[in-house]
């Protein structure tokens, strides 16, 4: 690992694969304190359907940036990597490992790599691009991207809203197109760490039977109540939240527009869907130290864990 004051263990992979567990189990080894890195757990809207460690987890060690935000907010990659950055000083601080744990590839690289550094969006601006979009729709909206940024709007799926959404802003707020901004903005790690990299990549077949099992445990845990008290709250539906993985479908269940086992099989479907793309994501974008090819259960952790405490030590 690269010499640095600051050392943090991240350990990343796809949904379902047993980041937590690890996590947990390290964190009682060697005094840590968990920090989600996980773009759904930040909400407290979704406690069940996110699959968010539970009260006797959190008892056993810290747990951090948890359903810290309503779900009215959304979420980003730059945000949610200041609040990180600073958790691990804090934890550097008390003597204790930070462990970054999710699979969120866009916040670890965030955090790791730093963001192209676009300037502020004005709230007028921010407002109009939601005015627009709830009075004349996603389609006028992108419509008028093509118009102010063709080569941008190219780049993304016309149902796409919320990149959608951030491209037009950037665009009318500063009269440049969101990927110049990228090109010529030099991105910069927001602290000076040395990250030890533990990357999930287990069977698939493994892991598609794990998300599955684990939705059907969502669904015992009251994922249904869940998503129901969301749909009171009327949010604007390109919210993160409302797009996290399950909502739709439940919600298309709860409004009668589909069968219950319709949706389940939809929202199983899509989040082996997304379990895949996530390892496609960190295969080519995350430089491991230490791969792990299987699900994490108890039964591989003395295995795992003397290889990672050796390397944090050197």
């Amino acid at each position: 690992m690269p010499d640095s004051d600051v050392q943090v263990l991240v350990i990343a992979g796809p949904t379902a694969s047993g980041k937590s567990g690890l996590a947990l189990r390290i964190a009682e080894e060697l005094n840590g304190v968990v920090i989600n890195a996980d773009s759904m757990q930040v909400y407290s809207d979704l406690h069940i359907l996110t699959a968010r460690p539970g009260a006797e987890d959190e008892a056993r060690v810290p747990h951090i940036l948890y359903g810290y935000l309503d779900g009215a907010t959304a979420c980003t990659a730059a945000a949610w990597a200041a609040d990180a950055a600073n958790e691990i000083e804090t934890a550097v601080a008390a003597n204790q490992l930070p462990i970054v744990v999710g699979g969120t590839g866009l916040y670890l690289k965030a955090l790791m790599e730093g963001l192209a550094d676009i300037p502020e969006i004005p709230s007028e601006v921010r407002q109009a691009a939601r005015r627009m979009r709830i009075e004349d729709g996603n389609d006028t909206l992108y419509a008028s991207l093509k118009e102010k940024d063709p080569v941008g709007a190219a780049k993304l799926k016309s149902k796409d809203r919320q990149r959608i959404l951030r491209a037009w802003e950037v665009v009318e707020a500063t009269g440049t197109p969101l990927y110049e901004w990228q090109k010529k903005a030099q991105a910069k790690p927001l602290i000076d760490a040395s990250y030890m990299r533990v990357l999930f990549q287990p069977q698939r077949d493994t892991l598609y039977a794990a998300c599955n099992s684990r939705f059907e445990a969502m669904l015992d845990a009251g994922a249904l109540d869940e998503v129901a008290t969301l749909i009171a709250r009327k949010l604007d539906p390109a919210l993160p939240v409302m797009k996290a993985l399950g909502v739709p479908e439940l919600a298309a269940f709860l409004a009668g527009e589909s069968s219950r086992e319709d949706a389940v099989t939809k929202a199983k479907q899509h989040t082996r869907n997304y379990a895949k793309r996530q390892m496609t994501w960190f295969r080519g974008q995350f430089s491991a130290s230490e791969t792990i090819n299987a699900q994490y259960s108890e039964s591989i952790f003395n295995e795992i864990f003397p290889k990672i405490r050796q390397n944090l030590l050197t």
